[in-house]
């Protein structure tokens, strides 16, 4: 969590810099801190889930145009009915590779769907190489067409946790055979990031090449959006989160969990979860009930 505070020190310090290519890079390399280490007993956690491998040739004008192979973890519904379980397709933020977020795909599953957790490029087992926005919002695209060529039948939502917030909310209004979209601790945009912390009063907005500007994007939105946040959550302030619920379209719901920190909402919030998976995706229900706002 420190590194990511580093984030808003070290922009200013790149406007001593020369070249726009190395801030773009360095940039790059702080907002991904992309690893192939597991955190948080994430191994332990990951142990039985079945290795996955998608892969893809970039399209004319993407980053990189070698084949891109990526590396997932999948985690079926534990329900008598698995094989015609809701899917979820789980995007990770910065530093935790699928190995790091296997507790939260466990807790996903425990609220009855099946998990499939990618790694961008960068990270993890997957093709190598310093991962951007435009890249990541591509490798999100790719494992999504993956689950919609496997599983045609089924309906598929996405989550994204902090930084793959941002990358779940470029994906949902892209795509429209999503059934929902759930983001947790995740902000308006970069920029307002680093306004809202100590080094806010410094003119680097310009200065920014990684904008993740969700804010900008959540009202294409058409499916139901649940936007989640934790009360203690120091890293993503709850207004960011707040501010992006109030920019999306109906139907959704904000889910505020006291005493929630950036890493531990998810495990705080599990009952409240539950509550509104089945009040605004009528998840876990027979009959869907009419979408509401809170």
């Amino acid at each position: 969590m420190k590194r990511w505070h580093l984030f808003t020190s070290c922009l200013t310090a790149l406007a001593l810099l020369a070249g726009c290519a190395s801030v773009d890079e360095k940039q790059r390399a702080w907002i991904f801190q992309p690893s192939d280490r597991s955190w948080g007993g994430g191994a332990a956690a990951a142990q039985g889930m079945e290795e996955v491998w998608i892969g893809f040739q970039p399209k004319a004008g993407s980053p990189g145009d070698d084949p891109v192979r990526l590396h997932g973890l999948w985690l079926p519904a534990d329900t008598p009915e698995s094989a015609k379980s809701p899917i979820l397709l789980y995007l990770h933020g910065a530093r935790y590779n699928v190995t790091g977020s296997a507790p939260r795909m466990r807790r996903m599953q425990e609220l009855g769907f099946s998990v499939l957790a990618v790694d961008y490029r960068g990270f993890g087992k997957s093709t190598q190489g310093l991962p951007s926005e435009a890249s990541a919002y591509e490798d999100a695209r790719a494992a999504w067409d993956w689950l919609a060529q496997k599983y045609p039948h089924r309906p598929r939502y996405i989550f994204g946790h902090s930084l793959g917030g941002s990358i779940a909310i470029h994906l949902a209004a892209e795509v429209a055979d999503e059934s929902g979209t759930i983001v947790e601790s995740t902000f308006t945009s970069i920029a307002d990031v680093v306004s809202s912390s100590k080094w806010g009063w410094m003119p680097v907005s310009l200065l920014i090449t990684q904008r993740f500007e969700a804010v900008q994007k959540v009202g294409q939105i058409r499916s139901p959006l649940l936007v989640v946040h934790g009360t203690e959550d120091q890293l993503i302030l709850p207004d960011l989160g707040r501010k992006l619920f109030e920019a999306a379209a109906q139907p959704k719901q904000f889910m505020l969990v006291q005493g929630g920190s950036h890493h531990n909402t998810n495990a705080l919030g599990q009952e409240q979860y539950r509550a509104a998976l089945s009040s605004l995706f009528g998840h876990g229900q027979r009959t869907a009930p009419v979408a509401t706002a809170e």
